[in-house]
């Protein structure tokens, strides 16, 4: 089976609404709110970052060539 190339943006982000889930979930259970004046900048502030670490990613992959191992 082939191995395909890691999407860091994609990774980063499912962690992120996965995070972001399950901090709703426990303020819930708790009888707690979550201020979404904070989850919101800093949900825009991870996805910037993913973006800009994929494509960190991507200009550094560009100068290797593929292998099959």
């Amino acid at each position: 089976m082939r191995k395909h190339r890691l999407d860091l943006f994609s990774l980063i982000a499912g962690g992120l609404f996965t995070v972001i889930a399950v901090l709703y979930l426990v303020a819930a259970l708790n009888d707690r709110t979550v201020n979404g004046r904070i989850i919101v900048p800093v949900a825009f502030i991870v996805l910037g970052v993913g973006g800009l670490a994929g494509a960190v990613a991507a200009v550094a992959r560009r100068g290797r060539t593929d292998r099959d191992d």
